[in-house]
């Protein structure tokens, strides 16, 4: 009898958790939802204003939002080469991102790694990541079309050299943070190069790098833009000048926000790696 109303007691405790722990989650994800809805709010109320102070030359929220409407419904027509939907066109830019960015992290890790554990390459290679990294992406663009002789690759490439530079020294600085204690663990047991790189420098360095290749992307997302821009063709970048061209400014305003929401999605989604992977979490 003792035990079972031992366990009735347990079960009553648990539930009473559960009971408190899902409403402060709903509470949470709707305090998070109003946040959200008032940033939205306000920025339309700014918008509305902007476009009252220009004498209606800015396009307002209403006409804007009918034509991103008009964007999303029918987001995969294809009615030639500069005639795409919109969401082919982002499809597009997200390829030569990720190559781009995927390329960079390659180079950016090993550096990285190199440059935080080895004095020597960090005084060789630190001067020529300082000297590169304020370089803006369109003076890279000359440079990789006479490399490449091409649009595409000079776009891709345009996108390595600019997002490899955050995951670089995030990368050089979490292995550089290392604790001694650590280097000292590893050293009394006699770990060998490979099991202290695995066992030591990788995880602790880990959500430096995850914070380093978020920065990086976000660069790479923002480049695409006017890299698009200067080569032409297919892309949101070149969906943008073609719109400006058009001297339809709702459907630039329009493109605008779709970016800033993909690459608001591209953010939470390194985001959420980086909580995943703290490091002691």
């Amino acid at each position: 009898m003792t035990q079972f109303t031992g366990q009735s007691a347990a079960g009553r405790a648990f539930r009473s958790a559960r009971q408190l722990t899902l409403p402060s989650y709903w509470l949470g994800a709707l305090r998070k939802a109003a946040y959200m809805l008032g940033s939205m709010l306000l920025l339309i109320l700014m918008w509305e204003a902007a476009h009252r102070l220009s004498g209606q030359s800015l396009p307002g929220p209403i006409s804007t939002l009918g034509v991103l409407w008009s964007l999303v419904s029918d987001p995969f027509y294809d009615y030639g080469p500069n005639d795409k939907g919109v969401a082919l066109q982002f499809i597009a830019s997200l390829q030569r991102v990720f190559a781009g960015f995927l390329l960079g992290a390659l180079v950016a890790i090993p550096l990285g790694i190199a440059m935080g554990a080895v004095p020597f390459c960090r005084a060789l290679f630190d001067p020529i990541v300082q000297v590169l990294r304020p370089v803006s992406p369109l003076a890279w663009f000359p440079i990789g079309l006479a490399a490449f002789q091409s649009v595409g690759p000079a776009t891709i490439f345009i996108i390595f050299i600019t997002s490899l530079w955050p995951t670089v020294v995030n990368t050089a600085f979490g292995v550089a943070s290392i604790p001694k204690d650590h280097r000292n663990v590893a050293a009394v047991f006699k770990f060998s190069k490979w099991k202290y790189l695995t066992k030591v420098l990788f995880p602790y360095t880990l959500p430096h790098i995850l914070t380093g290749l978020r920065l990086s992307l976000g660069i790479a997302w923002m480049v695409i833009v006017a890299a698009e821009m200067l080569s032409g063709g297919t892309g949101i970048g070149f969906f943008v000048w073609d719109s400006w061209n058009a001297l339809n400014v709702e459907r630039v305003i329009a493109a605008i926000a779709l970016i800033g929401v993909v690459g608001l999605l591209l953010d939470r989604g390194f985001y959420y790696l980086e909580q995943r992977f703290k490091y002691g979490g």
